[in-house]
């Protein structure tokens, strides 16, 4: 990723990286629509330091996030880096639990799409009727709603419910999609979005869906890999296509 002239900030070279790949995130995620006013949050782990964060400064549009704006803090929430903006409570207390004790997950979204919460407040979640569904039948799991996230206590429930897979559905809420790269969640994210976007439109025409068998499943999830675009890892090639978009509309994100 190409760098600009760095604001008057103090950080390493690999933490405004991290900064910049962060803010082009929260860009194209507002690109694609996946913004919910100034709520919702992607936190990304700091490179080499010991339980530090970038998340968005709560307050802000997702248009408006910048890599030096972004918001340093530890795993408690607290900030690090004299920040004259808030956290936003609810964005941190399951960010920071799931940060805590899943040490690969470095990357972590929550978002409040039509389409993912949609599904997330169905009984039957997320179906096996679709190309985009049938990467995650089997691979995401479900906690029931409990009100906003900003008890701390409710995180061991959350954890136990995620059990050994790196998607939770937060049932009448939306998903937390987590990876150990941004690229990998992002990517992630994104098929997610088209799962529930094409069983929202699946359902809505009044006629029984067809259900892929579990045996074809088991085949499509197996062949995925042989799907993925050059670019070095999951994600890798659809981030750096997305990044020239934004850059094509505004370059802000970069300071």
């Amino acid at each position: 990723m190409a760098t600009s002239m760095r604001p008057n900030i103090e950080c390493s070279d690999a933490e405004w990286q991290a900064r910049q790949k962060l803010a082009a995130c929260y860009r194209i995620f507002d690109l694609m629509g996946w913004s919910e006013s100034v709520y919702n949050h992607i936190s990304l782990r700091v490179p080499d330091e010991e339980n530090a964060f970038l998340i968005n400064p709560f307050g802000l549009l997702y248009s408006e996030v910048c890599a030096s704006n972004l918001v340093k803090i530890d795993i408690d929430g607290n900030k690090l880096d004299g920040s004259p903006h808030a956290v936003n409570k609810a964005g941190f207390t399951q960010h920071g639990y799931f940060h805590r004790h899943l040490h690969w997950a470095h990357a972590i979204c929550h978002v409040h799409t039509t389409a993912t919460m949609a599904v997330c407040s169905l009984e039957e979640g997320l179906l096996p009727i679709n190309f985009y569904a049938c990467n995650f039948i089997g691979r995401v799991a479900y906690h029931d709603f409990e009100g906003v996230t900003v008890r701390a206590e409710e995180g061991e429930r959350l954890l136990k419910n995620l059990g050994n897979k790196n998607i939770l559905m937060l049932r009448n809420h939306g998903p937390v999609v987590m990876a150990p790269t941004l690229e990998g969640m992002f990517l992630q994210q994104w098929a997610l979005q088209r799962a529930c976007e094409i069983q929202m439109a699946t359902l809505s025409m009044g006629r029984p869906p067809r259900f892929v068998p579990e045996e074809v499943i088991a085949v499509h999830q197996r062949d995925l890999k042989e799907a993925t675009p050059p670019g070095g890892g999951p994600g890798m090639g659809d981030f750096a296509a997305w990044t020239r978009r934004i850059d094509k509309i505004d370059r802000s994100w970069r300071d």
